[in-house]
This record gives structure tokens, C-alpha cells and sequence, in this order.
């Protein structure tokens, strides 16, 4: 078991806090394996065994199991007046999960966790039991820098970190391809069945799509055009030229349902000098890299959208809110902002005339504030800083603490 240390310090806080904690993420993000990290650090803590109350609801044991009544029960067993910690993997199979566990913390001396891979591990749908009495930790596919330790614990030889970038958004980052040596293509077909897997089981079944066919020709749609200014008329339009029917308002609920299963990420714009969030011509960016190439072939002309996706999701992983700006005709990749703090990132493969750098720069040089701002590219350019502009490259930014 590999560790991820930052999940650890994101849930410890939390331990023997009156909050069921709650670990939500596409499925193989890793989620099982931050479950078993926390049971190890309880366990060097000094809780005995069988303290440590351990469920996987992915199993076909629990597959009969139609009542949360018989849910309560089955777990209430193995709860005394000793202090417990239970874990509940992938517990949104269960009916009412939320409705237990809320009895649970109620009726006993127990401490909770629990993970989830669609909508209903969201806030908007599990406050109506658990209300001011949870915290949701996301979990997401490896981080570049978590993606350099499995590579450096799997014995491979240290190179440079820009180096290894491209390799990075190419296999990208779910936990299972990442800890032994395959070939992209064996890679790939793993990445290929989480999709499949998360598109049957948590999408297809779960909202009783009668044509999947469709919802697969969205989903390319989205995979070809992440980090693109589109709309669900857009696709609606796109699908209508392939003689293919599907009103506007499905197409925006099949764009829900991916969001809740966490295949994608919707980014609103945001008006810059409004100061406010605009629900118009939104980004959606993919959870991982991988399942662009999984899903469509390599590309290597999709590089430049891999980078920003990249950026987007290192950014959310820091806990900041993403937005894409907006500054009258101008566009801004990403404005961040997080506590109160805000940063301002443009990201570009390379720059390779006047045109484009003053399209990356001078974007930013509008914006009229003190907030840091940052150019991002993969090229050969002057380290330093260009009237107030950090230039970095997308690989430093990545493992870079000076901004989140």
C-alpha cells in the first residue's frame, strides 16, 4: 500500500469528531485505500482490532440487502459501549445509508467513515439526514506529484520532473495503472472498464437510461471537447447533425449524471468586474487524462486541453473554487479562489510568437488587482517575472507550494 499523505492529514483532524467523514471520488480514485490508511493509523494509535469495523458494500454479500432497517441491525451487532470505528466502502449501494448512520452516531459510540462514487455521497443529497454533521473529504485520481512517488516507490529511476509530464498526462493518475510497469495500451484497457464500470453502474442502471448509445456519443463528445466553451444546445445540435434526436434538457441531465458519477467537472465563468458567476458557455474537464486516450486514442494534438485539464484539477485539489474568467471580450483559463484568496493562471503548451504572448499576458495585465497571476507553458522561456506575472512551468506549478 502506497501512501498518500495528504489525505491522511486532510481526515486526521476529523478522528473522534462528532462528523461522519465522508470520502467522495470517481470509483479507483484510491478511496478504499485511504480507508485502510486511516484503520492503520488507528490501529498504531493503539485501538484494538476489533474496534475497527470494516464494510465493502462493492461485495456480493450485501447485494440482497433491500432495507436500511436490516442495515442498522446488521451493523448495531457489532457495536458495544466501547468506543468503534466503522468504515463503510462504497456504502451507496445500501438504501437510506444516510438515515443509519445518522441512528448510528446517535445510538452508539462510534466514529464513521464512509466512501461513495456517485450523487448521493454529494452535499446536495446527503444533508437532509446528516445535516451539520459531516465533512467531505474529495478524493481524486494521483496528483503529479503523488503520480512522481508511486513511480519513485516502484523503483523507477528519478528524472526530472518536467520530463516525466508527459507521461503523466498520458497514463494519468488512477492509483491502479500507476503501481506496476504496463504498456499504455494494458494501461489503457484498465482505464477502459473504470469507465465502463462507472457509466453501467452508476450512471446507465441508476437513472434508467433507455438509450446508452446516446449517452456514449455525449460522453465523446465531452472527452473531445474538454476545456471548450460549449453548451447542452451545442450537443444537441452536434447529435441532431448525426441524425441523432435528443432534446436540449435531456442532454443537460446526461451532463448531470456525469458530473455526479465524477467523470467530469463543470467550470462556470466568472465575470471578472461583476464579480460574479455566470451560468452561461461553462468548461467541463475530465477527472483524469487517461480516460480521453482510453476512451478516443492517443492524440498527441490534444496535449495543449490535457495541460489545462491538469492545472484545473490541481487546483480544485488544493480546495480552491475554479472558475473560468471572464474581462469583457477577454478570457482568463482559470481564476481561483479559495478563503478569501484568489489567483489568476493562464495556461498555453508554448508561445511561439508577439500574438500569443500578448494574448496569455496581456489578458492578465487587464485585470487591475493585487491577486498573483500565472503564466503557465512547457517551453523554453526566462524564469522570473514579467510586470507582476509569474511565468512557471506546468510541471513546477503542479509541485509548487508557493500558491495553495
Amino acid at each position: 500500500m502506497i501512501d498518500r499523505p495528504q489525505y491522511r492529514a486532510a481526515i486526521e483532524p476529523y478522528i473522534d469528531m462528532p462528523l461522519v467523514k465522508v470520502l467522495a471520488g470517481v470509483r479507483r480514485s484510491g478511496k478504499s485505500t485511504i480507508l485502510r490508511m486511516i484503520m492503520n493509523e488507528l490501529s498504531n494509535r493503539g485501538t484494538a482490532s476489533d474496534c475497527l469495523i470494516h464494510y465493502s458494500f462493492d461485495s456480493l454479500a450485501f447485494a440482497d440487502m433491500k432495507t436500511s432497517s436490516e442495515f442498522y441491525r446488521m451493523i448495531s451487532k457489532r457495536l458495544s459501549s466501547r468506543r468503534s470505528y466503522l468504515f463503510l466502502d462504497e456504502v451507496q449501494e445500501i438504501p437510506e445509508w444516510e438515515r443509519v448512520v445518522n441512528s448510528l452516531m446517535t445510538d452508539f459510540n462510534v466514529d464513521i467513515y464512509v466512501t461513495g462514487s456517485n450523487s448521493r455521497l454529494l452535499a446536495s443529497e446527503i444533508s437532509t439526514y446528516l445535516t451539520g454533521r459531516y465533512v467531505t473529504i474529495p478524493v481524486y485520481p494521483l496528483s503529479f506529484s503523488e503520480y512522481l512517488d508511486f513511480r519513485r516507490f516502484q523503483g523507477h529511476e528519478a528524472s526530472r520532473p518536467r520530463d516525466e509530464l508527459a507521461a503523466y498526462l498520458r497514463r494519468g493518475g488512477f492509483p491502479v495503472v500507476n503501481t506496476g510497469d504496463m504498456a499504455d495500451d494494458q494501461a489503457y484497457r484498465i482505464v477502459n472498464d473504470i469507465y465502463s464500470s462507472v457509466v453501467l453502474r452508476d450512471i446507465v442502471q441508476k437513472n434508467d437510461i433507455r438509450r446508452p448509445e446516446l449517452l456514449e456519443r455525449i460522453v465523446r463528445f465531452v472527452f473531445d471537447n474538454a476545456g471548450k466553451t460549449f453548451s447542452a444546445k451545442s450537443i444537441s445540435d452536434y447529435l441532431k447533425s448525426q441524425q441523432r434526436a435528443l432534446s436540449v434538457e435531456t442532454v443537460y441531465n446526461y451532463l448531470l449524471f456525469l458530473e455526479k458519477a465524477f467523470l467530469v467537472y463543470r467550470c462556470s465563468r466568472f465575470d471578472i468586474r461583476g464579480k460574479e458567476a455566470l451560468k452561461t458557455q461553462e468548461k467541463f474537464y475530465l477527472v483524469d487524462t487517461s480516460l480521453r486516450h482510453a476512451l478516443l486514442g492517443y492524440d498527441p494534438t490534444a496535449t495543449a486541453s490535457l495541460l489545462e485539464n491538469a492545472v484545473y484539477l490541481e487546483i480544485r485539489r488544493r480546495g480552491f473554487s475554479v472558475f473560468v474568467g471572464k474581462l469583457g471580450e477577454k478570457e482568463i483559463d482559470f481564476v481561483a479562489e479559495r478563503q478569501g484568496a484568489r489567483l489568476y493562471v493562464q495556461v498555453s503548451r508554448e508561445i511561439v510568437d508577439e500574438q500569443t504572448e500578448h494574448r496569455e499576458y496581456g489578458n492578465l495585465l487587464a485585470i487591475r488587482d493585487g491577486y498573483p497571476k500565472y503564466v503557465l507553458r512547457t517551453d523554453s522561456f526566462a524564469e522570473g517575472q514579467y510586470e507582476g506575472i509569474r511565468t512557471m512551468h506546468v510541471a513546477d506549478f503542479l509541485l509548487s507550494n508557493e500558491w495553495g
